[in-house]
């Protein structure tokens, strides 16, 4: 199941270059336009995506797709091998110049991720694990927080959810960190650098395929916001929020968000609720 080396170095080689793209476009003029209410897409999307669908696919034109930025193929459902790209996650981030974004590429055996590239080009950061041998930022090896506790915990969150909802008042012993990019603050927890992740939102399989792998091989949880485990590539590839942490950390996070969550759901879903409004 695992990917032979060869294959790895060639990604990392795509995932690399799909980094030099993004950069032509970086902080200079490009095309971007809505797709859906609050949701923008630009130019260097749609090129990247281009890019990694002819690359990845090369060898394997019988591999899997799913991504972004592409029509969703339910041919991947049947196939063993699948590829879950993001070619921009953070794109809001990267329009407006802020290093806040990163490249999400993951190959799913089986639906399990066996291989994950999360890089952000901006900062020159390659994260990367390969199932069973651990992840790593540019060959050194990561290890997520040994944090059990709330108590002083930083945590990370969207800073355009956190505008919207008081995470901070509900977890008020907490350091509650904001910034861009879903896939970039998953694999920052997998690297230490935050105890956990917090979302309510509506994620989806390119967002934290990748970056699942980086987790797990370093040691740390990932499920959904109501603490039930991931599962890829299924027909509706969406997820109902997100934690992600250390075993005991995660437990405890779950334990203090859980009745606000499921508060927070039931009124989504009451036709006086903002969804039927």
């Amino acid at each position: 199941m695992r990917p032979e080396e060869a294959e790895v170095d060639r990604v990392r080689d795509a995932v690399l270059e799909a980094g030099r793209i993004a950069l032509r476009f970086f902080g200079k003029a490009h095309e971007r336009w809505e797709k859906g209410p609050g949701q923008i897409v630009t130019e260097a999307d749609l090129a990247i995506d281009r890019y990694l669908h002819a690359t990845l696919r090369r060898t394997r034109a019988e591999d899997g797709w799913l991504s972004e930025e592409t029509v969703d193929d339910r041919h991947r459902l049947e196939r063993r091998r699948v590829w879950v790209v993001d070619p921009i996650d953070g794109t809001r981030s990267f329009a407006e110049g802020v290093p806040e974004f990163a490249i999400s590429v993951a190959l799913l055996v089986e639906c399990r991720p066996v291989l994950g590239f999360v890089y952000n080009p901006a900062r020159e950061e390659l994260f990367e694990a390969v199932l069973g041998r651990g992840a790593r930022l540019a060959g050194r090896p990561l290890r997520a927080s040994a944090a059990t506790e709330l108590e002083g915990a930083r945590i990370c969150a969207s800073r355009f959810e956190s505008r919207r909802r008081n995470f901070q008042a509900l977890l008020p012993q907490v350091e509650l960190v904001t910034l861009g990019s879903l896939a970039y603050k998953l694999a920052l927890v997998a690297a230490g650098r935050f105890d956990a992740y917090l979302t309510w939102r509506r994620t989806n399989d390119w967002d934290i395929a990748a970056a699942l792998l980086l987790l797990e091989e370093a040691g740390a949880t990932l499920s959904d916001a109501s603490g039930a485990p991931i599962a890829l590539n299924r027909p509706d590839p969406h997820h109902d929020g997100l934690l992600a942490a250390p075993p005991a950390l995660h437990a405890a996070l779950l334990e203090a968000t859980r009745a606000a969550h499921d508060a927070f759901c039931a009124t989504r879903q009451s036709p006086l609720g903002p969804s039927g409004a």
